[in-house]
């Protein structure tokens, strides 16, 4: 957000900016969305909701969980918030108490080491490599695991990597799950359905489904519906839990939007052709940013399973330069000399890597491509 902050004011000021940092989908909202929040608007539905969302919305968040992802839940077990990070944030709020250790493989999204500190809790950071795919060592995952250790974080498709953890994946770390009963997990699947991988979408519950009652699920409508700034997200578990954090919501932010819900029920309950189009067209530009950067010495991309990232390494680029001595100062340097934003990977506690966003048009990531291969 901070270089997004610094890109546009680069722009007011009548430069020439090109901006792939913000994970936010160019497209429109479908228009079958947008009726339906219309009408919401002109039936009077503008009022407070239920804290937890109201009932057709949660009743469509159920049916979704049970015909997408063949898993059950009933409504004192879903709640609705104002975006999926909220639906994070209250979940750490009411499950993490000072000293508790969260693990977290890296990369991984910004906000979760943030919010777990707030929350009182301790990061303990899984370390994955680019040269193996960001796969987790199984092992190393027991190994971090203590009598403090209270939750696993994944995230899959992952931001900002892409990395999509397979069934195969997910059965070796539900092994380690199942042994230690003390241990919650946090399932984001926010970009479940912008993944290209040739395995069809599974989440942990599909493979282990005994870990149900220690599972929050947690997902939206942002990215797969192009809803960013309508912000609805949800999270799906332990009715204790999500009681509890329907308690903590009803006292800081109380409902979410009224509209914003009668949208994303209709996003949910109806067919979306848009979906399937605008999943082919991030494929189409993640295949040719990731040919072109490889055609530049000291950058090595390789392809991802998801999301509207690309995550390359520039340790060689890095390595080899004489004035640049990290990624943050690489992201700046692309920002002030090929006027194009990025977000340095270190930001998302891998070093030495650049988040390029795809959720731009083609003719503009072409330009931007351009100055990077340039500038480099």
């Amino acid at each position: 957000m901070a270089l997004t902050s610094k890109a546009n004011q680069m722009r007011q000021n009548g430069e020439d900016v090109i901006i792939l940092t913000v994970g936010e989908p160019d497209f429109d909202t479908p228009k079958y969305i947008k009726e339906a929040a219309k009408k919401a608007i002109d039936d009077g539905n503008t009022k407070y909701t239920s804290v937890d969302g109201t009932p057709a919305l949660k009743n469509a968040i159920i049916k979704k969980l049970k015909n997408e992802n063949n898993i059950h839940y009933s409504p004192e077990e879903i709640i609705v918030s104002a975006g999926c990070k909220q639906s994070i944030f209250n979940l750490l709020q009411v499950i993490i108490d000072n000293g508790d250790e969260v693990i977290i493989p890296e990369p991984y999204w910004v906000s979760y080491a943030d919010m777990v500190i707030y929350a009182g809790g301790k990061p303990i950071l899984l370390k994955t490599t680019y040269e193996n795919n960001f796969n987790i060592d199984v092992e190393l995952f027991e190994s971090l695991i203590t009598d403090k250790t209270k939750l696993f974080m994944i995230n899959s498709p992952n931001n900002p990597s892409g990395k999509y953890f397979d069934s195969i994946s997910l059965k070796k770390l539900s092994g380690v799950l199942v042994k230690n009963k003390n241990i919650y997990i946090s399932s984001d699947d926010i970009y479940e359905h912008i993944q290209w991988h040739k395995e069809k979408f599974h989440n942990i519950l599909n493979v282990c489904p005994n870990l149900k009652e220690r599972t929050i699920i947690l997902n939206g409508v942002s990215k797969a519906y192009s809803m960013t700034g309508w912000r609805i997200g949800y999270a799906a578990g332990n009715k204790d839990i999500i009681k509890k954090m329907k308690t903590l919501q009803s006292q800081s932010t109380s409902c979410a939007s009224s509209v914003s819900q009668a949208a994303a029920c209709a996003a949910l309950e109806n067919i979306c052709e848009e979906l399937p189009i605008m999943k082919s067209e991030y494929k189409k530009r993640h295949d040719f940013v990731v040919e072109e950067l490889n055609k530049i010495n000291g950058i090595l991309c390789k392809e991802t399973d998801g999301t509207f990232y690309v995550f390359p390494s520039f340790h060689e680029y890095i390595k080899n330069s004489k004035s640049i001595n990290n990624d943050n100062e690489l992201a700046l340097y692309l920002l002030n000399e090929a006027k194009v934003a990025v977000v340095p990977g270190s930001a998302f506690g891998l070093e030495g890597h650049i988040r390029i966003s795809i959720a731009i048009d083609i003719d503009s990531l072409k330009t931007a491509i351009k100055r990077i291969t340039s500038i480099l």
